[in-house]
């Protein structure tokens, strides 16, 4: 630290590092400065310094070098899935606390050694998982842990869109992803739900992955990025899951980033419980988040929506960006010692589910923990 001040090195300076953690922390500029900048194109660290670095920030193409930077406190790992692991394990061994975005791990066997690297080292670990700050998300929790929907039986965790394809970085390369948009944005999706449902202990997984648009030229037409590349598209476009939780609680999860299915919905959950249901709906088919609870009261079927404007448990007067609001509480588990609202063994079963129902799909057969 350095004047009360965390100071933070960025690992992968692409898209995720620009659009979402590098202006979360600076509009923290009074937790932290971000001091060093790493990514195997210098040219982009050098850029992401000039923008959001200190006047001395250093520049890296080797994250091992940057790691060995005593001086640093934090590091926010932003590369593709697969790195994840080595970087991870590499930071705690440096002695530092870890940001890593999602998911965890592109298989569970890295996502593991995370895990352990960090119980080792005694420092803070989280996952990117953002969605957990929006308003009606955080609305929606509270109401389960408070029991007003009973025993939340059922659910669905969407992560639907019609044509929306990332046609930049390195999204469809299997090898560096692990998978499409299952991996991608079912993660989210996943999270929400499981993290609402209080329901970490799955049983058996089976699923059912597609490869069905994503070589078809004419399947390109209206994509909301531009036309993707059917030559180099080498993940799914589809996918589905079933998750039998221990409990005898189903949670049936949805991903897709090209599928013939007019409505599309992302980072949205269902929950059925005994006492109420509850849907959140948002994603490129509507306009602005929604949240919805349904149960019978006073002899009839009755819908509650949640207004426009929303609190955020967890913080004090807190509003803003689900990206800015994470950043926040990340920095002050950090400075407080306390516990990151995403914690590191939620992430990993997340993980765990996302590479059963890819490895159900290989073996045409239920998977069983």
């Amino acid at each position: 630290m350095k004047n009360g001040k965390l100071l933070v090195g960025i690992i992968g300076c692409g898209g995720i590092a620009n659009n979402k953690h590098l202006p979360a922390l600076k509009s923290q500029s009074d937790k932290c400065d971000v001091v060093a900048f790493c990514d195997i194109i210098e040219e982009r660290a050098v850029k992401a310094a000039r923008e959001y670095g200190t006047a001395d920030a250093k520049v890296y193409t080797d994250y091992k070098a940057l790691l060995a930077d005593k001086d640093i406190d934090v590091v926010h790992i932003l590369t593709p899935n697969v790195a994840h692991c080595p970087i991870t394990v590499a930071a705690f061994e440096a002695g530092k606390h870890v940001m890593c975005e999602k998911p965890m791990a592109h298989c569970s066997a890295d996502a593991k050694k995370m895990i352990d690297a960090w119980k080792k080292s005694g420092k803070k670990f989280t996952i990117g998982y953002q969605n957990r700050f929006r308003p009606e998300v955080q609305n929606l929790k509270r109401a389960c842990d408070a029991g007003d929907l009973g025993d939340i039986y059922y659910g669905k965790a969407h992560a639907v869109r019609r044509r929306a394809v990332p046609t930049w970085g390195v999204f469809p390369n299997k090898a560096l992803q692990g998978g499409g948009p299952l991996i991608d944005i079912g993660t989210h999706a996943l999270d929400i739900t499981l993290w609402c449902m209080n329901n970490y202990e799955p049983d058996t997984v089976s699923g059912k992955v597609f490869y069905k648009l994503g070589g078809l030229e004419q399947a390109t037409e209206g994509n909301e990025f531009g036309p993707w590349d059917p030559e180099t598209y080498e993940v799914e476009d589809s996918a589905m899951g079933f998750v039998k939780m221990k409990n005898g609680a189903l949670i049936n999860l949805e991903a897709a980033w090209a599928i013939n299915l007019r409505e599309s919905k992302e980072a949205s959950t269902t929950l059925c419980g005994t006492k109420a249901g509850a849907e959140i709906l948002s994603g490129m088919g509507y306009p602005v988040d929604q949240l919805i609870y349904n149960r019978g009261r006073n002899g009839q079927l009755m819908e509650e929506h949640i207004s426009a404007k929303g609190n955020v448990a967890y913080f004090e007067g807190a509003n803003g960006e689900p990206g800015v609001l994470e950043c926040k509480q990340w920095l002050e588990a950090i400075l407080n010692d306390t516990e990151p609202l995403v914690k590191p063994e939620e992430a990993y079963v997340v993980t765990r589910i996302l590479e059963a129902i890819y490895d159900s799909d290989k073996a045409g057969k239920e998977i069983k923990f």
